[in-house]
């Protein structure tokens, strides 16, 4: 007698797991939030005069002078920028001078802006070249005594740049460069530590690269303009921010050379406003010029974020 024959139950597949989105960050749980409590509460102490100067921007001077203080502009105005209701002949209370009316120079404020973003462009762009070139010297080239010369450069971040003030200071007289650009400029240019960074990125870059290129017929120029820089991009971006931000801020160089409105910078200026019109009544244009210096750094940072990161991870893991 032939068995039954038997049946196996189908094979059903488990239920897959759900997938998460590559995009998809993990969320944060309540442990994690509170992990990070002491970062946020110094997030907090940063944020906070930020936000105080903001609104004082947009404040009267009677809601300045209130006490306690408002958080939020009652009656926002933007006469501490520029004030229309006021008149040198005539007194009008509650009008007085904004910020791009209190300096006489061409273009108020924005004259010191101006000279500002010349600075500070024409030191970022040129200390970065010569930089690169000279790394590119010491790093892809057999010169003699090049470690010498490194360690020269090296030792000099160890010197106290104040040190330097007044050996600058004469030769800038001498030269008659005082309240002028090449006074800004050309003390500048040569940054001990941009060469260092520079270098320690180059180290990874193989010498097999730079010679193949030297066969193929590329002169030394070709090389560090069409190689060498596309290559030295992330260290560029990162050492650029450095420099923007601290030349953007310079003050006490610029407050010795700087014998006229006319060629002062932004900190430069900030000074003056503040010595020459001292007072509550006067607190929101200050705030207002600081506002305003406070705006092109934070963007240039938030622009050039990730390529700081970059620069930084890849010359600390390469260099």
């Amino acid at each position: 007698m032939a068995a039954a024959p038997t049946t196996t139950p189908p094979i059903t597949a488990a239920p897959a797991a759900p997938r998460r989105s590559s995009g998809a960050r993990p969320r944060t749980t309540w442990r994690g939030h509170l992990l990070r409590l002491p970062f946020y509460l110094l997030a907090l102490t940063m944020i906070a005069p930020f936000y105080w100067m903001v609104i004082s921007v947009f404040k009267p001077v009677s809601e300045l002078a209130r006490q306690p203080p408002s958080f939020v502009p009652e009656h926002p105005t933007l006469t501490n920028l520029y004030d229309s209701g006021y008149s040198p002949e005539r007194v009008n209370l509650g009008h007085q001078q904004g910020l791009f009316q209190r300096f006489e120079v061409e273009f108020g404020f924005g004259r010191f802006m101006f000279n500002s973003l010349v600075v500070t462009v024409a030191i970022t762009v040129g200390s970065l070249l010569i930089a690169s070139l000279a790394a590119y010297v010491i790093t892809k080239h057999r010169v003699p005594g090049r470690r010498a010369i490194f360690l020269v450069i090296v030792a000099s971040m160890m010197v106290p740049w104040q040190t330097t003030l007044v050996p600058n200071y004469v030769i800038m007289r001498n030269l008659g460069w005082l309240d002028t650009y090449q006074g800004y400029v050309i003390p500048a240019l040569a940054k001990a530590f941009v060469l260092f960074f520079l270098v320690q990125f180059l180290h990874s870059i193989p010498d097999e690269l730079i010679q193949a290129a030297r066969v193929d017929g590329a002169g030394e120029w070709r090389i560090w303009w069409r190689i060498v820089m596309p290559l030295l991009r992330p260290a560029l971006a990162a050492m650029s921010i450095f420099i923007v931000l601290a030349e953007w801020n310079n003050f006490l160089w610029p407050l010795i050379i700087v014998q006229s409105d006319e060629m002062a910078n932004v900190p430069v200026a900030l000074a003056r406003l503040n010595s020459y019109f001292p007072g509550v009544q006067n607190e929101g244009v200050i705030l207002a010029g600081g506002l305003l210096a406070s705006l092109p750094s934070i963007a240039f940072f938030l622009l050039f974020q990730r390529h700081f990161t970059r620069g930084i991870v890849l010359s600390g893991l390469k260099g």
